[in-house]
């Protein structure tokens, strides 16, 4: 279960050092081989560890080809989806295609979001929590689900 924020630098090359607590769970989960890809809402990455993308790209293959929707979103995620290895210092190297995509840059903001993480450049990130935070949530707007929902 992946959850919190962490403020990680990326080096020169494009390598992300993930947090121990974090890098524990994809060893022992999936062996230190994890898969990143685009997200389609944001200009962010998700990373997963390997068994849960598989059985998220099982679900996405098994949508229609014929219905544009569902091939833009498997053209999106499993077009972009890269296998990666955690190396023997806990980094991943994030291929240069998705972190122009994500706009990363040296600071960069890892976000807990249970199954996955989100990969964020620190100004997108940032600017993105404003707008959540600053737009109306109004209770005839919100789903019945978050309603009933006790925090």
């Amino acid at each position: 279960m992946f959850r919190g924020i962490n403020t990680i630098n990326l080096d020169a090359k494009g390598r992300m050092a993930l947090p121990s607590r974090y890098r524990e769970h994809f060893t022992h989960r999936s062996s230190g081989s994890l898969v990143v890809t685009i997200d389609t809402n944001h200009r962010c990455l998700l990373l997963y560890p390997l068994e849960e993308w598989e059985r998220i790209e099982r679900q996405i293959e098994s949508l229609s080809s014929f219905e544009a929707t569902s091939q833009r979103v498997k053209h999106l995620l499993i077009g972009h989806a890269n296998d990666l290895e955690l190396d023997g210092s806990g980094r991943i190297l994030l291929p240069q295609e998705l972190r122009l995509y994500a706009e990363l840059e040296k600071h960069v903001c890892l976000i807990g979001q249970g199954k996955k993480l989100e990969i964020w450049s620190q100004n997108n990130w940032f600017e993105q929590r404003e707008k959540w935070l600053t737009e109306s949530s109004a209770e005839a707007e919100l789903p019945d689900k978050l309603r009933s929902l006790a925090l």
